[in-house]
């Protein structure tokens, strides 16, 4: 980074020096993350840089992907190489609401005296694995939303604080949807990116088969810790945002709303558009994204390139559009090219 490159005033007014200095830090120990989930999982790079800035602006993440392309090793790589409490949990349509954020059982102590004791459910970690969330019922679902917004359950009238940092990774299977249950738009705005994971190239699944049908197979290993990501996680906060950066973030999002576009592809296609917080996820993702590059300051690039995991599970397409085959990837493109 050249000193031309370092802004001469921190957003918060604290000693630009010094916050010029930690981010440079998490740059390099963010890259050292990265390159050790990719000693791991193979041929997902932009996979793991998505899910690495959606850990870095503090939210969750909603991974899409056929069986088989390494959903689960990532997370597991994730918690071990963040030093994280990490924890699985299988969606089922007969799980409940308990088997996920636990309940009181009435003990009897000392005396014969009764009380209820609390045993925490799995959401009780720091890296939560929430594996093909839509079998589970509406019902189970909801049981989600309070923890990933607020960090906190409700049991029985009393709150519950969850560790921090608290991210819940979910997954979904996008063929076989009979037996599933959509996630209803409240808790889709919950995830701060929508990460799609496709199959890798030739000479990715060629490393694949050489790495992991072997005698031995590469372990994760640890590179951070949950007080270093939290700190990291502030710290991003005071990346400087420019004024043409935000507008660039404004127009994205406000011109995918059929009620203020002028786009004629997202009045006529487009049932419901983006929300405040879609705004909000995008800010702090382009802030990670320029960290995780070594960079001071994010770009118009960065929100081209964020546009599609941001957005794509916070609007939905009218029948007619889906009758006419039009895709949420070719409407958020064509809102990326009244900006680019």
């Amino acid at each position: 980074m050249t000193d031309a490159a370092k802004p001469t005033v921190a957003p918060d007014g604290s000693n630009t020096n010094d916050v010029i200095d930690e981010l440079e830090d998490i740059s390099k120990k963010i890259i050292d993350v990265r390159n050790a989930v990719g000693r791991i999982i193979f041929g997902q790079q932009p996979v793991i840089e998505e899910t690495l800035i959606t850990l870095l602006s503090g939210g969750h993440v909603l991974l899409i992907g056929v069986p088989g392309l390494g959903k689960t090793r990532l997370v597991e790589t994730l918690g071990t190489v963040l030093g994280l409490d990490e924890k699985r949990v299988q969606f089922t349509p007969d799980l409940m609401p308990a088997d996920i954020l636990g309940s009181e059982v009435l003990e009897e102590g000392e005396g014969g005296k009764r009380s209820f004791r609390f045993i925490q459910g799995p959401v009780f970690c720091q890296l939560l694995m929430a594996d093909e969330i839509n079998r589970a019922s509406p019902r189970t679902q909801s049981a989600l939303l309070q923890a990933m917004q607020e960090r906190r359950v409700s049991i029985a009238g009393h709150y519950h604080e969850l560790p921090t940092p608290f991210h819940v990774l979910a997954t979904q299977n996008p063929l076989e949807q009979e037996g599933t249950y959509p996630l209803p738009e409240a808790q889709l705005d919950r995830f701060l990116m929508q990460v799609n994971i496709d199959y890798p190239q030739l000479a990715a699944e060629r490393e694949i088969l050489t790495a992991t049908t072997g005698i031995e197979e590469e372990k994760p290993v640890q590179v951070m810790s949950g007080d270093e990501l939290q700190h990291a996680q502030r710290i991003v906060r005071h990346v400087p945002v420019g004024d043409s950066v935000m507008a660039a973030i404004l127009e994205m999002v406000r011109s995918g709303r059929p009620t203020s576009s002028d786009i004629p592809e997202v009045i006529e296609h487009v049932a419901w558009g983006p929300g405040p917080r879609a705004s909000q996820a995008l800010m702090l993702a382009v802030r990670a994204r320029a960290v995780i590059q070594g960079r001071l300051a994010p770009s118009i690039d960065d929100v081209l390139t964020l546009a599609q995991p941001v957005l794509r599970h916070r609007m939905a397409l009218n029948f007619a559009a889906r009758a006419e085959g039009v895709t949420l990837e070719k409407v958020i493109d064509k809102l990326a090219s009244r900006i680019g």
